[in-house]
């Protein structure tokens, strides 16, 4: 395939200025498209916005892509992340990519360019554990990450189980199984008056805590330093910033 021809024959392909071998196109005014061919010009480098459209972060974002291709690349991984990314106006402190096997972006039209298709997009660097296996790069990509919109916040990367004798609610599984901030923190206060019950959770950097109540009133938070009694206001901006 002649990736330049082809990205080229895409709707409204306009060059990027101050970006060799690299264009935006649309199919509609909600979704706009931008992408670069590889160093070697084999893959296609692609960055998807839907509503709002960047074209300025959409070049530092593929700039920072190719600067750091063979770290996107690994063999190997389906999600990868790069820290250290900045661009004016955003808060995003990484770029990410996802392998054609989790993405499938043009498998319908054109689904030659699939497997020659790299997606990047800006992202938060705690949003990535470097763990993630196939189904869990499947579920963040498609269900947890709003990867094209430009406007979104961190959406940290949390692995949980827990157990609420008073409740009766709990984990499906005996391992820690992927989920949304706002679940761990939700779940953290329900377990008062809940004895023996418990939220175990895991974040990206692989750093797994335990909470418990304890009859006394108090919440108990153990990690790999020991444990720490603290008061629900004490614990609930601790364990958020854990995540980040």
């Amino acid at each position: 395939m002649d990736l330049q021809s082809t990205v080229t024959a895409f709707p409204r392909a306009t060059p990027i200025d101050g970006l060799d071998r690299a264009w935006t196109w649309r199919l509609n005014p909600v979704l706009n498209f931008a992408g670069a061919l590889t160093g070697d010009g084999t893959r296609l480098l692609q960055m998807n916005q839907v509503r709002r459209h960047d074209e300025a972060l959409a070049r530092a974002v593929l700039a920072f892509a190719h600067a750091h291709e063979p770290e996107l690349t690994v063999e190997g991984r389906f999600l990868t992340c790069v820290g250290g990314f900045e661009a004016p106006g955003y808060s995003f402190d990484a770029v990410a990519a996802v392998v054609p096997g989790v993405h499938g972006h043009h498998r319908v039209q054109n689904p030659d360019l699939t497997p020659l298709t790299t997606i990047v997009f800006p992202a938060y660097r705690c949003e990535f554990s470097g763990r993630e296996t196939l189904e869990e790069a499947e579920a963040r990509y498609h269900k947890m990450l709003a990867t094209a919109d430009i406007g979104r916040g961190p959406m940290p990367f949390l692995k949980m189980r827990f157990d609420n004798p008073r409740t009766d609610a709990g984990s499906n599984s005996p391992g820690r199984a992927l989920a949304r901030p706002e679940v761990l923190l939700a779940e953290i206060p329900e377990l008062r008056n809940a004895p023996g019950g418990f939220v175990e959770y895991e974040n990206h950097a692989g750093d797994v805590r335990r909470v418990e109540w304890e009859q006394n009133g108090t919440w108990v938070l153990s990690d790999a330093s020991g444990r720490r009694e603290l008061r629900l206001d004490e614990l609930l901006p601790l364990v958020a910033e854990s995540l980040r």
